[in-house]
């Protein structure tokens, strides 16, 4: 197969379009210095920015290889924030490194408890992905509401503050995060039969269950882990901005997660997927957004930009539509014609 047939090839040189693109506004775009024994530029901060998402699209990735689908992940991220926060903000210490490991591990296990949630209400009662993740989507904006009772939750914790804004190695401890999450992914599903099993669900529920897999078991788990990652991305977000918002935190990520696994591509009808792909089609996006800020574009059309962008490089994903502009369409050959049928030789009939 040429490369550029290859799934991964438009959304690379997208990518690399939109970084040359910043160079020339921001000269030193590409530059990266070591400052303190930490990384400083602008790539940095596009891997650090970006980290959340990536979290979460790797979770929405295995949701959707089964078929489904998760609209919470971003209440999901404000019920994580707001729980760790208003518990950190309790403690008489705010800079006890066990009331913080407490207060992670609690929001961690809610957000666990709300992907199984999720879970249950698709693979056991049967529900439409859309609604039954719609309904913790707007229920969990108002669970964090209840959490912080409606107020901005405001920490000062120097072991906390280290989630989202710390550095360790000479990385920004969240990029650290987001890589471990991937290659935790990586491993459980294409260094074993986790991902294949994942893959059967998603291309048909019926066939899988009937060659004895269990389908339901699969697809709770997959709604678990997508919670969880949204869990830590909320973490490191109310972490960055040392504050718990209930109604910023995660707004409308989950679209962006969805965008970011189509251009990775990975189907939203299930089965194949990419997780690899999915984390490009995240750096897309937070490029995108940067890229947006370095040429100047008016806030009132940046949406508008970033949807021509993800338009242009859906077309260019497409092989019928690239075909059709080199060209190139092929249409099945006419049938040849059938050699006539020789006449059935006559049988005399003796008198």
């Amino acid at each position: 197969m040429s490369v550029w047939r290859h799934r991964l090839f438009w959304p690379v040189l997208v990518l690399a379009a939109l970084l040359a693109s910043n160079l020339f506004f921001a000269p030193r775009f590409f530059a990266v210095r070591l400052q303190d024994g930490h990384l400083y530029g602008s790539l940095v901060d596009i891997a650090r920015n970006g980290a959340p998402l990536i979290l979460v699209a790797l979770g929405m990735t295995l949701v959707i290889a089964t078929g489904g689908i998760d609209l919470s992940v971003g209440s999901v991220m404000a019920i994580s924030g707001a729980l760790a926060c208003v518990l950190i903000s309790d403690l008489g210490d705010q800079n006890s490194v066990g009331g913080v490991l407490a207060a992670i591990a609690a929001a961690l296990l809610l957000s666990l408890l709300a992907g199984v949630w999720n879970g249950l209400l698709v693979a056991v009662a049967g529900i439409q992905p859309i609604i039954a993740t719609l309904i913790l989507m707007v229920a969990g904006r108002g669970i964090a509401q209840l959490i912080t009772s409606g107020q901005i939750i405001n920490v000062r914790s120097g072991p906390y503050r280290v989630i989202g804004g710390g550095y360790a190695l000479a990385l920004p401890v969240s990029v650290l995060i987001a890589a471990a999450a991937v290659a935790l992914a990586v491993v459980l599903t294409r260094r074993t039969a986790l991902g294949l099993l994942i893959e059967s669900v998603g291309d048909s529920p019926t066939a899988s269950r009937l060659a004895g897999i269990q389908a339901r078991t699969l697809m709770l788990m997959v709604y678990v882990f997508a919670a969880v990652c949204a869990g830590v991305a909320g973490l490191i977000y109310s972490s960055n901005v040392a504050s718990a918002d209930s109604n910023a935190a995660g707004n409308l990520i989950e679209l962006d997660a969805i965008l970011a696994v189509v251009i990775g591509g990975t189907a939203l009808a299930g089965g194949r997927f990419s997780l690899a792909g999915s984390v490009l089609g995240a750096v897309i996006i937070q490029t995108l957004n940067v890229t947006c800020v370095s040429i100047g574009i008016p806030v009132e059309t940046t949406l508008l930009f970033k949807a021509i962008v993800v338009i242009i490089l859906c077309l260019m994903q497409s092989a019928t539509f690239r075909a059709v502009v080199t060209g190139r369409f092929r249409r099945p050959p006419p049938a040849s014609p059938s050699p006539a049928a020789a006449p059935a030789p006559r049988t005399e009939i003796p008198a």
